[in-house]
């Protein structure tokens, strides 16, 4: 874990949060964590998504949107028409509750490339997005493309990345969104802060705001520690979902083909509605 922080520390605009109470290994373990970044990353540590120490620590509770509440409105839809239009209707009812805070959606409910070629135009005005199951890549050019036809500027807008995230996977990023890469040069050469420092390689320029929700792999990454041997200190794949609504069964489809929840029968039904274009079929990671 110092390895991982040391590595961080220094990454012009870094910006990443604690997004691992789920699947930590231990509450003491995930609190040792969030003080230890918190200490030595400064600014660039934004948060945790665990109201509880950010309470007691004195930093921001983060986070946004999940996936549960647009599960919820689909599955109380009467028909088909008002199951696809449910995912709007969900992040409508977010922005009266909220009165124009918090306004970063999960549009991978059901699909990212099928709800932002349906949305709303005043959804381009929300201050961002949360990608889960899609390449962050491939997601986060999508957004930036999506923005610009919608004639926004993406460099005022929010991108965060929150699926298996790692050091590596961090610092790729930040260098693809946050700044221009110099030519022959790729995100896996971004290895450390210093990387950032060299004009033969980087310089700021960001494209859009990125930011990390590192999760399982900061608060729970102890592959290789078993004094046994094995892989019994391994992270856990812990998946908490709706499973029905009022007796009536609840989908998550998701950007993975793998990672789609629900009867079999309502999933395809879901995918007829929803349709599938955008969503890959990737090994399922913890």
């Amino acid at each position: 874990m110092w390895g991982k922080i040391e590595r961080l520390r220094g990454v012009p605009g870094l910006s990443v949060a604690d997004f691992g109470t789920r699947r930590r290994h231990s509450f003491l373990w995930q609190e040792y964590v969030v003080v230890a970044m918190a200490a030595n990353l400064g600014s660039n540590f934004i948060g945790t998504s665990n109201a509880f120490l950010a309470h007691k620590h004195d930093l921001e509770a983060i986070g946004t949107n999940a996936h549960e509440i647009p599960m919820v409105m689909a599955a109380l839809a009467k028909d088909d028409v008002e199951l696809k239009a449910s995912q709007y209707k969900m992040l409508e009812l977010w922005q009266q509750t909220y009165e124009g805070a918090l306004l970063v959606m999960l549009p991978d409910t059901f699909g990212t490339t099928q709800f932002l070629a349906h949305a709303p135009e005043w959804v381009a005005d929300w201050t961002g997005q949360r990608v889960d199951s899609k390449d962050p890549y491939i997601a986060g050019d999508e957004y930036i493309e999506w923005l610009r036809a919608k004639g926004r500027d993406p460099s005022e807008k929010l991108l965060i990345a929150s699926d298996t995230l790692d050091v590596d996977a961090i610092l790729g990023l930040q260098a693809y969104f946050g700044g221009t890469m110099a030519k022959g040069v790729v995100p896996d050469d971004f290895r450390y802060a210093s990387d950032f420092h060299d004009p033969k390689k980087w310089t700021a320029d960001q494209r859009i705001r990125f930011s990390a929700g590192w999760g399982t792999l900061l608060t729970n990454d102890f592959r290789g520690c078993n004094p046994n041997d094995g892989a019994g200190f391994d992270p856990i794949g812990l998946i908490c979902k709706v499973s029905s609504v009022e007796g009536r069964p609840a989908v998550k489809l998701s950007d993975n083909y793998s990672k789609a929840l629900g009867p079999p029968s309502e999933i395809e039904r879901y995918r007829k509605v929803f349709g599938t274009t955008g969503i890959a079929n990737a090994p399922l990671v913890a």
